[in-house]
């Protein structure tokens, strides 16, 4: 336990502290999309708020995007961020990383951390997706699905593809968990 330990914090940079609090779910590093940079996410969203989303650039739900966005804005500067997976498991995200990242930044003005393209569901799904689905007991059942997450590390909540990031409830879940201590 002690080298892992000091691992995380020569490696990561992560006080021992930290590394010992982090969520198992936020053990778990992924690649920003077309970029080299790696992200951590003990060390970048550790007691944050999280709305994680599996995203695909040609799908019916694909507007999402620009809610999303809005709901970016709104919480960012209260402890919130949303995490965006591309993911082509139901073959409705391209395969060319330049043409995934067109429709999110470029058509959608997406500021919020996006993910190389990963699979959310089955044996290949990434470990966080993995993790989400043991803690929601769902998987996503199409693009666009989201989980809620507490600053604990705990899936608080999950949405549908058809719940749009305006919707009452999800909002509402937000703002309870933002005025959290």
């Amino acid at each position: 336990m002690k080298a892992l330990l000091w691992l995380l914090t020569f490696a990561f940079g992560l006080t021992a502290a930290q590394a010992e609090t982090c969520p198992d779910l936020l053990n778990f590093t992924a690649q920003k999309l077309r970029s080299k940079e790696t992200v951590d996410f003990c060390q970048a969203y550790q007691g944050k708020v999280i709305l994680a989303v599996n995203t695909a650039s040609q799908c019916g739900f694909t507007p999402q995007f620009k809610g999303l966005e809005a709901l970016y804005q709104k919480y960012k500067d209260r402890n919130f961020v949303i995490l965006g997976f591309p993911s082509a498991d139901f073959h409705q995200e391209f395969t060319d990383e330049q043409k995934t990242s067109e429709v999110c930044h470029q058509n959608y003005g997406v500021t919020f951390p996006m993910f190389k393209a990963s699979s959310v569901r089955g044996a290949d799904a990434n470990a966080f997706f993995k993790k989400l689905a043991e803690r929601s007991d769902t998987t996503p059942k199409w693009n666009f699905y989201k989980y809620l997450i507490d600053t604990q590390g705990n899936v608080v909540a999950s949405f549908a593809s058809p719940t749009t990031p305006e919707d009452r409830e999800l909002n509402q879940k937000i703002e309870a968990l933002l005025k959290k201590p």
